[in-house]
This record gives structure tokens, sequence and C-alpha cells, in this order.
């Protein structure tokens, strides 16, 4: 495995990551119509749009996008790993990488908006809860770390 920062080319490769991630793994947390809106949210187009404006890094495995993380300003977003991936270190590894760009910015404190699925992730790795937000039916934990 390899990280390296996404590039306008692996936008339909995060984008088939995030969906399958979601339809896998969060759909035992959100109703299914809930799940059955959000790839819209996350199309190739808009990946696109987002890798203008965010710092986005893959994971890859034998150059297969596996993974992707996002640090936006000081907020840490759409990280997703694909289902086979998940917990094999892929994602720890993405936060971490995520975290020194972060420290290297003077960056002390990240939030990140975290699916109910990913909240014992975070917590792992010293996140904790500061509120609750709901968008629609979709609960949102807001949490944040000193780093």
């Amino acid at each position: 495995m390899r990280l390296r920062k996404a590039e306008q080319a692996d936008a339909s490769a995060i984008s088939a990551v995030i969906i399958r991630a979601i339809s896998q793994t969060n759909a035992k947390d959100y109703p299914p119509e809930f799940i059955a809106a959000l790839p819209e949210h996350f199309s190739p187009a808009q990946i696109a749009n987002r890798l203008a404006t965010r710092d986005t890094y893959v994971a890859l495995d034998a150059e297969r996008v596996i993974a992707t993380a996002s640090l936006d300003g000081a907020t840490v977003r759409s990280v997703f790993v694909l289902p086979q991936y998940q917990g094999s270190g892929v994602g720890l590894a993405l936060m971490k990488h995520i975290e020194a760009l972060a420290r290297e910015r003077d960056i002390v404190s990240l939030s990140v908006p975290s699916s109910i699925t990913a909240v014992g992730f975070y917590q792992r790795l010293g996140y904790q809860t500061v509120r609750e937000v709901y968008e629609g039916v979709e609960r949102i934990i807001v949490m944040t770390k000193a780093i």
C-alpha cells in the first residue's frame, strides 16, 4: 500500500470507493432511502469539484484506489476505505498523514463530522465527541482532537 495526493483522474475511483463503503458498511446505521440518495453527493463530478478545494489523498494497492481522506482547512472530510480493506490499517495511515499535514500547517486542532458508523474509529485515534447535528435524517457526530 502507498499513499499519494489525489489527482483529477482519480475522481471516478474515489467516487466508487465512497459509494461502495457507504452501501456496504454505513448501510447498517442509516435508513435505506438515505443510503440510496448518497451516490449523487459523491458522484465523480462532485468529487472532481472537491479535489479543487481540498487536500485529498488516496491509498493505493497495486495502483488501485482503495481508500481516501481529505483535509479541508482544519476539518477532516470523506475518510472512506473499501470494505475488504477496513481494519487493515489503511484508514489509520491516511489519518496519520492528514494529521501530519495539519501540523505542518500549524493547525492545532482538527474536527471531523463523523458518521455513526465511524465514531469508534475516530475515538480510537483520540477524537472526542463535541456535539451531534442532524442534516435531515442524517445524524452527524462532530468530533475534535488536539494534534
